[in-house]
């Protein structure tokens, strides 16, 4: 019985000793609490704010050292006396860092971390940049971010993929980390996604199957809208432009300059605890080449509820909708006074519409697990005066995600998705498939510098319901902190993608051009590896980092479409109705490079200085054509479609109340395309005027773009963007000269 007593005095005196330190942790911006917080003592004990902010810590009576750390904000350091049997009361503010390595990003894992930390080459395009440039389709950002080009609206990182005539994109796009790709031709709709309403756009360079899937060979581009904070935001914007003549007058075939113009708003407030965000658009674009033209308007709605009785339970849906009527250019009349005018029978007017319902519900656990569940239904529908070029498609996807926690240092992210898309169209038919995967990915940080990141996927696909292919797929990366803003990365991850409805079924006449179906086309696969550095600095009142990578790519049975002869089984010979295109696995291909990008942003005197920017050698072949052709003077054991240089530069100041910017992209010449176009005799039947214009005009170019505004006050902002300054003459895909010089008038309001 003494013993016990003892025991028990002896607690009782020392619990005397020892008094306790208690606050609530929120976000100084939104005034929302901070869950999981980490919170030490002297660095020797700890704990983590729970899910409404709280934290508590018991301590000895006497002077401590209480440190405050979350992923992307500034850390805080509070030095408290503690008195024995006194609870000493603390609450805090936490503001987001300014540090750009601090940079909080989701798509590299799932979860939030910094962006110093991920093992791949992860580009942020923050919303600013696209309202001081007055960006009104996704594209044209990307079009502007070191190691990305846009032919035509086919994306491509760091040269992973060429032109497939607006079908099967190697890079998957993604809204609110859920795919957001066309059921038929897997292409992305850049003119629907929300620009009005962007958060932060993330991209993955290089091979993201495992993550997210098919179409994410070439990388995956993630757009992540935004939420409102304590107060009520609106955000209103206005502009209107025109087309100036081009340097050859002969290419004007306008009586007076083609016009543009538009406005989108935004609107983001909380209810209590609902969230709410109301976004729109309106834009009309009369074109720079002949029946070329864009009228379109969208609307979104975002809903998110924060349950009080469930502590960590949200639910909420989001909805988007576009009417667009629109006509694409295809192909010249000629290349001299006619490469602005259309190419008799290739006018292919539609109207169409986009829509997609979101409900989604998430729940963090008492120990800061979370389950997820999202769903989309992605709706596309295009109805075009020629019917038997309509089609109507709709893509059903839902994907249940679990992120567990050990501790602070390791995430283990799961999941399983499964999609189902229909399509109705008469140029492919009627077909039906689905879609059915799990993953799982690790990333756990060993000896404190080490970041070990590993995963697998498997998935199984099936058309019109046949078993069409599974696969499963690895991915590792490291990322080892070899200083204080220094750290070293390299990776390996494999890839594949799905031949789409459109490659494998299209049967179809554009323009002079037959399109072959190829029901028996394979799926492709590849890798992408890469090693890179990333050094942050600080000198003064600058920030900032730079980033070098060396990446490898390789692809096999990769799907191009290629000129040829096509005639059925039951021909002995080919017509003139069977030549065309078909999308064809043809074989492999390698594409090796180096890219170095900066970004850095500082205070120079009264001058507030912000530069992004990039540039990015490659070096795409055929490594069997190279095998047996060896380095030929034409060349012609390059991709098709792909340049070697890429530089990419965006330059903005701002003193007082006045900003200027100016954009640089230089592209070198595209290396190699289809023979059948440049070939002396097809080559004129088809685009008259163009072999010699390759031979002419297959240049590089330099593009540059001047802005300049004032922000007469926080509310209201006036800017003017001349785009493609020095009205330079540049070739897209064959047949297609980009616009001549622009310039945009734009004023923005916020209340």
């Amino acid at each position: 019985m003494l013993p016990i007593l003892l025991i028990l005095t002896g607690s009782w005196l020392f619990g005397q000793d020892r008094g306790a330190v208690r606050g609530l942790v929120r976000d100084a911006e939104s005034g929302e609490p901070m869950v999981a917080v980490n919170i030490s003592a002297d660095r020797r004990t700890g704990t983590i704010s729970d899910l409404n902010g709280e934290y508590s810590l018991n301590l000895d009576a006497g002077n401590h050292v209480i440190e405050f750390y979350y992923v992307g904000y500034k850390g805080i350091t509070k030095k408290v006396n503690v008195d024995a049997g006194v609870t000493t009361r603390l609450d805090l503010l936490m503001t987001i860092s300014s540090k750009m390595l601090d940079e909080v990003v989701v798509s590299a894992g799932k979860y939030e971390q910094k962006l110093s930390d991920v093992t791949v080459s992860l580009e942020v395009i923050k919303p600013h940049q696209l309202s001081n440039q007055n960006i009104t389709s996704l594209d044209m950002i990307l079009e502007k971010t070191p190691g990305i080009s846009i032919l035509d609206g086919q994306p491509s990182i760091r040269g992973g993929s060429g032109f497939s005539y607006g079908v099967g994109s190697r890079v998957l796009m993604l809204v609110d980390d859920l795919p957001m790709i066309s059921g038929d031709a897997g292409d992305i709709k850049w003119n629907y996604m929300p620009v009005e309403n962007i958060n932060q756009i993330e991209v993955i360079k290089g091979a993201s199957s495992v993550l997210y899937g098919s179409s994410a060979l070439n990388g995956a581009i993630n757009l992540r809208t935004r939420f409102p904070g304590n107060e009520p935001r609106t955000e209103v914007t206005l502009f209107g432009g025109a087309f100036m003549d081009p340097k050859r007058g002969e290419l004007v075939w306008w009586e007076k300059q083609p016009l543009f113009r538009g406005v989108s708003f935004s609107h983001l407030r909380k209810i209590g605890n609902l969230d709410l965000s109301v976004g729109g658009n309106y834009y009309k674009d009369e074109g720079y080449r002949e029946y070329d033209y864009e009228h379109r308007i969208r609307g979104n709605l975002a809903m998110r509820y924060r349950f009080k009785k469930v502590p960590g339970l949200t639910a909420g849906i989001s909805t988007s909708a576009m009417y667009v009527d629109q006509s694409d250019f295809l192909l010249w009349q000629d290349a001299d006074s006619g490469a602005y005018r259309q190419n008799p029978g290739t006018h292919a007017p539609l109207t169409g519409h986009r829509y997609n319902i979101d409900p989604y519900v998430e729940y963090f656990t008492p120990s800061d697990n979370k389950h997820s569940l999202k769903t989309r239904l992605y709706s596309v529908g295009n109805a075009a005066l020629d019917t038997d070029k309509s089609s109507f498609t709709k893509l059903w996807y839902g994907e249940y995600r679990y992120l567990k926690k050990f501790g602070n240092q390791t995430n283990w992210t799961n999941g399983i998705s499964f999609s189902r898309n229909t399509v109705l169209a008469n140029l492919y038919e009627n077909h039906m498939g689905s879609n059915s995967s799990l993953y799982s990915q690790l990333d756990a940080h060993v000896f404190n510098r080490l970041k070990v990141s590993t995963g697998v996927r498997w998935e199984l696909n099936t058309l019109n319901g046949d078993l069409y292919y599974s696969v499963p797929v690895l991915r590792a990366g490291l990322n080892y902190q070899a200083g204080k803003a220094t750290f070293i990365r390299t990776s390996f991850g494999q890839g594949y993608r799905f031949p789409s409805v459109a490659e494998k079924f299209a049967d179809a006449v554009v323009g002079g051009l037959k399109v072959f179906p190829n029901p028996d086309l394979e799926p492709e696969r590849g890798w992408a590896a890469e090693i890179g550095i990333k050094q942050g600095f600080s000198m003064g009142n600058w920030l900032g980092f730079a980033d070098l990578a060396i990446f490898w790519t390789e692809y096999k049975n990769m799907i191009e479409y290629t000129f040829g002869a096509y005639p059925p089984d039951s021909a002995m010979f080919p017509t003139i109705d069977d030549v065309g295109f078909k999308a064809l696995n043809i074989g492999t291909a390698r594409i090796t490079g180096a890219e170095f990008s900066l970004n850095g942003a500082g205070r120079l005197g009264p001058v507030n200085l912000q530069i992004t920017g990039g540039y990015t050698f490659m070096n795409p072949v055929d490594p069997l054509l190279l095998d047996s052709l060896g380095r030929d003077e034409d060349e012609s054991y390059i991709l098709k479609y792909r340049r070697r240089h890429l530089f990419k530069m965006d330059f903005e100041m701002e003193v007082w109340k006045l900003f200027a910017g100016v954009n640089v992209q230089y592209n070198s010449r595209m290396i190699k395309v289809d023979e059948v176009f440049i070939n002396p005799l097809i080559g004129n039947l088809l685009q008259p005027g163009f072999p010699d214009y390759w031979l002419d005009h297959a240049t590089g170019y330099t593009l540059i773009d001047f802005r300049m505004g004032w922000n007469i006050s926080p509310h209201f902002r006036v800017n003017t963007i001349l785009r493609n300054a020095f009205n330079v003459e540049f070739l897209g895909r064959p047949g297609d000269i980009g616009p001549p010089r622009n310039i945009t008038l734009q004023t923005k309001i916020t209340f």
